[in-house]
């Protein structure tokens, strides 16, 4: 098996159409790229090099590289502005931290990252209370659910669940 993972918007410029078509399915390659893309998946199936197979999807994706992408870029920057800010809470404030509506900035993850901005902040305030979790210390979890925003803890709880497959405790237990 062999995994790419692309920047936030990154994927965009590539497909020309808007990356939510794609949310939650599973496309193969030669549908997003055409039948060339057949060898990359005769590469992952015959050579087991980790290098080799880097080379070739390298080869094939540079060869496919599109025109830079101003909004690409814009979007990225967005969704990294998103995982910095452990304080932002709200999507009207990360509209109005990059000067776009709240409309505009949904448009924009719709077509860049197909999520929505909500559901970016979420995964971002997840993964942040997932981190304090790995550090092994008792948790206050009613205090940590408000500090992410949360109305209440059972709310977080269910998210968090959601997210991971876990419980928060649970997962603060296994040290995962």
């Amino acid at each position: 098996m062999l995994g790419v993972k692309f920047r936030s918007g990154g994927f965009r410029p590539f497909i020309g159409r808007p990356v939510a078509e794609l949310a939650d399915r599973v496309v193969p390659a030669a549908e997003m790229f055409g039948p060339d893309a057949n060898r990359i998946n005769q590469a992952v199936l015959h050579d087991s090099d980790d290098l080799a197979l880097t080379s070739h999807v390298e080869s094939f994706l540079l060869a496919r590289l599109p025109e830079p992408d101003p909004v690409a870029e814009e979007v990225a920057a967005m969704v990294e502005y998103v995982t910095a800010d452990s304080g932002l809470r709200r999507v009207d404030q990360l509209a109005e931290e990059f000067g776009v509506t709240v409309r505009r900035l949904q448009r924009l993850f719709h077509e860049y990252v197909g999520a929505s901005p909500k559901w970016v902040l979420r995964r971002a305030r997840l993964h942040e209370a997932a981190q304090r979790a790995d550090r092994g210390t008792n948790i206050d979890w009613a205090a940590l659910a408000a500090g992410l925003g949360y109305a209440d803890q059972a709310h977080f709880t269910r998210d968090f669940t959601a997210a991971v497959g876990i419980s928060p405790g649970r997962y603060a237990e296994k040290g995962l």
